[in-house]
């Protein structure tokens, strides 16, 4: 049997079961999403979201890349930032690392990686700002810890940075932002930090909204 004939398989088991335990499962399901959490976590194969947080299909929007990272140019992230925020109004956005990330990794070391690079960029800048920091961490296993934790920690205030959420706390004081890290050793979450809505940022990532923009903007919820 091919390798992928056996996720066909064990789709239809999986509804099977889905339909012995309710029969409207797929029906209800069909209906409408109204998920209470965004979640950018890293695209690893061994961090599934609904998996790690005990959570339904309908839970959870997701967004996941490589090292769980918000950069202000990617589109893919905006375009499902802001569905999130605007349209499915989610209460909670969270940025989820994990221990052990390879991405994060590679960031650490000096081998040219191709076109990753690029991306990877983004986690040495983080390493750059928190060096003085990382530099006196001795152990470089702790050292690779803690810099995921940075790194989740500045996903979340780059999230903080951008129009979308600033204008979603002008009109409605959500979502909340939330930085996790995830360890696959014990299967724990641990919260790195939490932004409320309307926290103070630096004068020049804060923008200022005309009201009847913010008007026109929530008007169409």
């Amino acid at each position: 049997m091919k390798e992928y004939s056996k996720l066909l398989l064990s789709n239809k088991a999986w509804a099977k079961e889905k339909l012995n335990l309710d029969e409207e499962y797929f029906h209800n399901l069909a209906k409408d999403q109204k998920p209470l959490f965004l979640w950018i976590g890293c695209a690893d194969s061994r961090v599934p979201a609904e998996e790690v947080t005990n959570t339904q299909p309908g839970e959870v929007f997701v967004h996941r890349n490589v090292a769980n990272l918000v950069v202000h140019t990617d589109m893919n992230l905006l375009s499902v930032l802001q569905y999130a925020v605007e349209v499915l109004l989610v209460k909670h956005v969270i940025v989820c690392g994990h221990y052990g990330c390879g991405g994060v990794k590679a960031a650490m070391g000096n081998q040219d990686l191709g076109l990753i690079n690029k991306w990877l960029r983004n986690i040495k800048e983080v390493y750059d700002k928190h060096g003085y920091e990382l530099k006196n961490v001795s152990d470089e296993k702790l050292r690779f810890d803690r810099l995921v934790e940075l790194n989740v920690e500045e996903q979340v205030k780059n999230l903080s940075k951008t129009t979308i959420i600033q204008r979603a706390w002008k009109n409605r004081q959500f979502p909340h932002l939330h930085g996790w890290v995830f360890d696959m050793s014990t299967g724990i979450i641990k919260e790195i930090i939490n932004i409320e809505s309307n926290s103070e940022l630096e004068p020049i990532f804060k923008y200022e909204f005309h009201t009847d923009e913010v008007i026109t903007n929530s008007s169409i919820h």
